[in-house]
């Protein structure tokens, strides 16, 4: 009789626990079925929070900096608040700005005599900021990011400088640094007086740089030509890197959100973005993603690269859902979205996604001296989740809707 009642007992506790264990994995398979029903976009923006609770973490940052990484993640959190209406999106957008500037409106780790182009990217956060809070903050830093451009040093021919410190020189990097926010702020605040301006700094960038034989573009330009990386008949940079030609396809397609279509120079942009995305598309891998050296596929250290990638299928997607290109582009845009899922997304124990083989910087000139060759582009160092990368997922994954 004890060893039945017994048997019972057990049979009851091994019930009660299976069915905690099987409550347990329901509810788990539950939160995997939730988190992989979402759109890449989403998946890629929660994986971010939780890496980085606080936005100024991003790029592993221990102290809040304005920096022109955030600006481009927290670009596409905005663009991810605007799709979804998650109010967790704008907030962790705001703490960013709330986190850098003060309560004076001052940023402590900006210097505006640095002339730094790179610094005008997170601007572009706060015109919404402002818009939608009417904190005051925000509007005198937008001024005095206004003021920068005012004063940045320029070439002979009228194109600004990287920075200070790398005088005479216009990169491609930079057109996406500064002219977006300078064509939102001239519309904006100046009835576009200046988008011409705007305008001109493409101009320079696709005569200066653009490779006669492949439509390509060099990363940088110095019009003294010289510097040693610097080509002494053209003033190019050697070598063509992915990632830079992708800032400019974006710098294009977002500069274009705020030219009329029967603005003069707006039909020159749209002709510049399809030279582009014409020989970008020449030299898609059959993966469907870009090598970190543009047109040196298959050759030795070189690498499918996730940052450029992502650019491209932005730009490419973007440009064909604003009729700026052919509908083909976005097929193109497409397949290297699927090549990036495919090869280059990987997803942790937890289900949070990661990106993988992304140049963590690269750049011209400076200390250590970087010449822009081949093996320089190829041996910089890679980082997962790179905000370079992870920004220019979630803007890809949202022009096309995966």
């Amino acid at each position: 009789m004890i060893l039945r009642k017994f048997k019972i007992i057990v049979f009851v506790i091994v019930l009660f626990v299976g069915s905690g264990a099987n409550a347990q994995n329901q509810e788990n398979d539950s939160d995997d079925s939730k988190r992989t029903s979402l759109k890449w976009s989403e998946r890629m923006a929660l994986s971010i929070m939780k890496s980085h609770p606080e936005s100024y973490q991003i790029d592993d940052r221990k102290e809040a900096k304005w920096d022109y990484v955030h600006g481009l993640v927290l670009l596409s959190f905005e663009k991810l608040y605007n799709r979804t209406k998650d109010i967790n999106y704008y907030k962790y957008i705001k703490a960013y700005a709330d986190a850098t500037i003060d309560s004076n409106g001052i940023i402590a780790s900006y210097k505006l005599d640095s002339y730094n182009i790179d610094m005008l990217t997170s601007g572009r956060l706060l015109f919404n900021l402002y818009a939608t809070s009417k904190d005051e903050r925000y509007l005198k830093v937008l001024q005095l990011l206004r003021k920068q451009i005012e004063e940045q040093p320029r070439t002979g021919s009228g194109g600004f400088w990287h920075k200070k410190s790398y005088p005479n020189q216009m990169w491609l990097d930079g057109l996406y640094m500064g002219e977006p926010f300078y064509a939102a702020y001239t519309v904006q605040y100046e009835k576009g007086a200046k988008l011409e301006d705007v305008a001109k700094q493409f101009e320079l960038i696709q005569a200066h740089t653009t490779d006669k034989k492949t439509g390509l573009l060099y990363h940088g330009w110095d019009e003294s030509k010289l510097m040693p990386w610097a080509n002494p008949k053209t003033g190019c940079s050697p070598n063509f890197w992915s990632r830079s030609i992708g800032w400019y396809m974006m710098a294009l397609v977002d500069v274009l959100d705020y030219f009329p279509k029967n603005h003069p120079k707006q039909k020159e942009l749209v002709c510049y973005l399809n030279e582009i995305a014409k020989s970008v598309a020449k030299v898609q891998d059959s993966s469907g993603l870009w090598y970190q050296v543009t047109d040196k596929g298959g050759s030795e250290g070189n690498y499918l690269e996730s940052s450029g990638s992502s650019m491209f299928a932005y730009a490419l997607a973007k440009g064909a859902n604003k009729g700026y290109l052919p509908q083909k582009y976005k097929n193109i845009a497409n397949k290297a979205f699927d090549g990036l899922i495919r090869q280059l997304i990987a997803t942790d124990t937890d289900g949070q996604i990661h990106i993988t083989q992304a140049c963590a910087v690269a750049g011209l000139g400076g200390k250590p001296y970087r010449d822009g060759s081949y093996s320089y582009y190829v041996n910089e160092r890679k980082k997962d989740d790179d905000p370079k990368a992870t920004g220019a997922f979630i803007l890809a994954a949202l022009e096309l809707n995966r």
